[in-house]
């Protein structure tokens, strides 16, 4: 995903939620100070190139589910996704996060030697300043949903869910599958039903561009809103 095909959908994720792009920018400014002069992980050492990905995500389903993620040849765990599966046993490549509920797992697993993509944003700033120094930035991979400064990448997506599938997308992914989404859990907050709907798009606009059809989508596509382009 180049950023200047994301820039639209971007823009369009911007005006839906009313978030000021200046918060974004500076989030990832602040994510590059924070990083100075450090190396960072290179994604392509993932393995994802022709690769099947799961991307995992932390709905009610998830642990059912644990044996997709486990017969995956890489396993991208969205946030707390990443300690369900491997108190299932199942061992997680990548995490992907925010940084806004368990940040002392990403910490953790760079210390071991897994990388951990990390995402600046408006209101993460504090976490960004409290936890990137914590973190091994040699497995962090830096990313923003704004226009990208280096090492701060965006390789497109809004969510930690569909942020992984970009990025399994990006870097070669044969095939995406989806254990642990559900888009339609109860339980969560008006804000993250919206930011659901967001994903399922993001998703259908993917799956679109790679010609694949995602299993998590299927009964669900005749209503979902398009976005993007090619």
């Amino acid at each position: 995903m180049e950023f200047r095909t994301w820039e639209p959908v971007y823009e369009a994720v911007l005006d839906d939620f009313g978030y000021p792009r200046d918060g974004d920018e500076q989030a990832r400014d602040q994510f590059v100070d924070l990083l100075g002069d450090a190396g960072t992980y290179d994604p392509d050492d993932l393995g994802l190139d022709g690769a099947t990905v799961a991307v995992a995500g932390a709905g009610p389903s998830l642990e059912a589910e644990a044996n997709r993620a486990a017969a995956a040849d890489v396993v991208l765990a969205a946030s707390t996704a990443t300690d369900r599966l491997r108190a299932e046993g199942v061992a997680v490549d990548c995490m992907v996060t925010d940084l806004d509920k368990n940040a002392d797992t990403g910490r953790e697993l760079t210390a071991e030697g897994t990388p951990v993509v990390v995402h600046a944003h408006g209101d993460n700033i504090p976490a960004l300043e409290e936890y990137v120094p914590a973190y091994d930035s040699e497995f962090v991979v830096p990313t923003t949903q704004a226009t990208p400064a280096p090492p701060v990448q965006n390789y497109g997506g809004f969510t930690d869910g569909d942020r992984a599938a970009f990025l399994a997308d990006h870097f070669g992914a044969t095939s995406l599958v989806f254990p642990g989404w559900d888009f339609d859990d109860p339980a969560v907050t008006a804000e993250k039903a919206r930011k659901l709907r967001w994903a399922e798009r993001l998703l259908f606009w993917l799956e679109q561009r790679r010609g694949e059809r995602f299993d998590v989508l299927d009964g669900r596509r005749d209503a979902i809103e398009s976005v993007g382009g090619d």
